[in-house]
């Protein structure tokens, strides 16, 4: 009889090494190297997951390049995050933390497209038939026309997708599907893998819509090998706390769209719902203005939102002053309040600082420096600010205010939410819609002079 061939993997990163350790050498981790055989490429799923023909070189020009079809999903929010719906043969990958809503979220979309007249099919590996549909009944879907298929082994699934002719399909998840010719368990690195390959193959070779659920490792990322985000078409993210009602949706890769599409979504007592004005989610409700709050516009894929942010500057009773920001980059907060003492006078070191941006966002655009340095401006001289201000643009280190790109679209946001003042760069040439006060400065001593003589005016309205 013939020596299996095997090798020795590690579990969390994929490095191959010559023989069992303790340790990875490369990400660290204990007890994670494991036998396993290794399949020859002919009997894998790695060649050729594509689906290609195998029809030689052929000239660019010639190749006839249609239309992509897509399926509307019946949200907005959800076509708007795919660039316009679920394309037909695509794979997408859902990633998110345990809890936030994935499986949630998915069946709605199934039992919609469902409901459309397509063929769909719900795969679980996680949860049984019975606690599947008593979810569904829960929050009152319309079951008629979602299968559903409770499996692990990858071969039956197959079988079972190309028998049912489905047309869209959902794998919840992917760490739990198994394939019976590999030793090692459900979830591992080639599990997951070669899963995900013979699937992307099936979609490219037939036209069938995947979804792949993913579990979430500690540090952020889909479990399973860096490939498969490599391999499939979009990926998505779903985040949000547990304790909180709301979820964010966001595209890091997508080849039939725009990434860093935002989606919001509430979750209810009866599943999801698509939030269609998401620019009152991430503004304060507050009845009465209030010092060291500023709104700014954040660019999200193809739409701008209105954002508040808020600064805490109070006087620090120990020996080291906080710094604590939610929602923003720390280490771009500390250069603002550097940038702050020289350039505008504006002296924190004998200070805490505590930094929030309304509603959980996390902001990473550099459009956000000039209104989180008039926020914490605010907050230290205890300037109340008029409720219809916004501020947007860059800083440079130099204390110049850079131009910021869309500008005319996020003035066009600020009238649809009733922002009546804007501080915006200076180097934006922009067409000033009727109703606004559009104060252009050049440098962040112009936007301080700007925001007291603001706070001045503010202070002798309340007076009257």
């Amino acid at each position: 009889m013939a020596k299996k061939n095997t090798q020795y993997q590690c579990q969390s990163c994929g490095t191959i090494v010559r023989q069992w350790a303790g340790r990875c050498f490369k990400c660290g981790a204990w007890e994670s190297i494991i036998e396993q055989v290794v399949i020859p490429e002919n009997k894998s799923g790695a060649s050729g997951y594509t689906g290609t023909s195998a029809e030689g070189v052929v000239l660019l020009e010639s190749v006839e390049a249609s239309e992509t079809e897509r399926f509307k999903t019946g949200w907005d929010e959800c076509d708007r995050v795919l660039g316009g719906g679920l394309v037909v043969g695509s794979v997408t990958l859902l990633g998110g933390d345990p809890g936030v809503g994935k499986s949630t979220l998915i069946l709605q979309l199934l039992c919609n497209l469902g409901a459309k007249k397509h063929k769909v099919l719900y795969v679980t590996g996680e949860e049984s038939s019975e606690q599947v549909a008593l979810r569904a009944e829960r929050m009152g879907l319309d079951r008629s026309a979602c299968w559903l298929y409770s499996a692990v082994d990858m071969d039956s699934i197959l079988s079972a997708i190309k028998k049912e002719q489905s047309k869209i399909v959902v794998i919840d998840s992917i760490q739990t599907m198994v394939l019976s010719s590999l030793q090692s368990a459900a979830g591992s690195i080639s599990q997951v893998r070669e899963c995900a390959m013979m699937l992307t193959h099936l979609a490219k070779q037939t036209g069938v819509s995947i979804i792949l659920i993913g579990h979430m490792t500690k540090e952020g990322h889909v479990a399973g090998p860096r490939v498969l985000e490599h391999m499939v078409d979009t990926v998505l993210y779903l985040e949000g706390e547990q304790s909180g009602r709301y979820r964010l949706m966001r595209a890091s890769k997508n080849r039939f769209g725009a990434v860093h599409e935002l989606g919001v979504f509430a979750m209810m007592e009866d599943g999801m719902r698509e939030v269609k004005h998401p620019s009152l989610l991430f503004m304060s409700k507050a009845t009465q203005s209030a010092s060291g709050s500023v709104v700014m516009a954040l660019w999200e894929g193809s739409r701008s939102l209105l954002v508040e942010l808020q600064a805490l500057v109070d006087e620090s009773h120990g020996q080291n002053p906080r710094r604590v920001v939610v929602g923003l980059d720390g280490q771009r907060v500390n250069m603002l309040l550097a940038l702050l003492h020289k350039h505008a006078g504006v002296a924190t070191h004998a200070s805490d600082v505590f930094i929030n941006v309304v509603g959980g966002l996390k902001v990473t655009e550099t459009a956000s420096d000039l209104a989180l340095a008039m926020a914490i401006v605010s907050s230290l001289n205890n300037w109340v600010l008029p409720r219809g201000l916004m501020v947007v643009g860059e800083c440079g280190l130099n204390g110049e205010v850079r131009p910021i790109q869309q500008g005319q679209a996020r003035l066009q946001a600020a009238v649809k939410h009733g922002i009546t003042v804007v501080i915006m760069p200076k180097a934006n040439q922009l067409k000033v819609p009727k109703g606004i006060q559009c104060i252009q400065v050049a440098h962040i001593r112009e936007a301080k002079i700007a925001l007291s003589a603001l706070a001045e005016t503010q202070k002798i309205a309340t007076a009257q």
